[in-house]
């Protein structure tokens, strides 16, 4: 059973697991992405933190949602130690439910394209490809996507 709830950044909990991706995306890109993300982005409003735990209450994913625009939520740090399947599908279907009740009506994202399991695995949820945006224009390494959130 997996379970997602609100969370501290800043916690023990939050800063091992942003670690662990900072480390495995290192060793599939050659790059950590810390650059682009700011735990005290987190701070400002419109933004979520979120872990998911397992039966035990141990930690094994996380992930945040913060405003690129007043209608278009950014999909940050998102990961799953891949101990429990479906931990990733938890995570991203809380934060788009939140993100949808927030008023958002679009989520978007980067990654890489060397990174093939997170690109499947946005695909494989609905996200669509879309011009590289913001900081990663021009980036050739960056894939970034887009999902519609609007209620329906």
């Amino acid at each position: 059973m997996i379970t997602v709830e609100v969370a501290d950044p800043r916690s023990t909990e939050s800063l091992f697991l942003i670690e662990r991706l900072s480390l495995e995306l290192t060793t599939i890109t050659g790059d950590s992405g810390k650059s682009h993300f700011n735990v005290d982005s987190m701070d400002a409003s419109g933004c979520l933190w979120v872990l998911a735990r397992d039966e035990y209450r141990r930690p094994v994913g996380c992930g945040a949602i913060r405003p690129l625009t007043p209608n278009i939520g950014e999909l940050k740090r998102m990961f799953s130690d891949r101990s429990i399947p479906g931990s990733g599908s938890a995570l991203l279907n809380y934060l788009e439910t939140w993100a949808k009740n927030k008023g958002y009506s679009e989520i978007w994202l980067e990654t890489r394209h060397i990174n093939f399991r997170a690109v499947r695995f946005y695909k494989n949820n609905g996200f669509k490809r879309i011009d590289n945006y913001g900081p990663y224009v021009g980036r050739e390494e960056a894939a970034c996507f887009a999902k519609s959130i609007k209620f329906t």
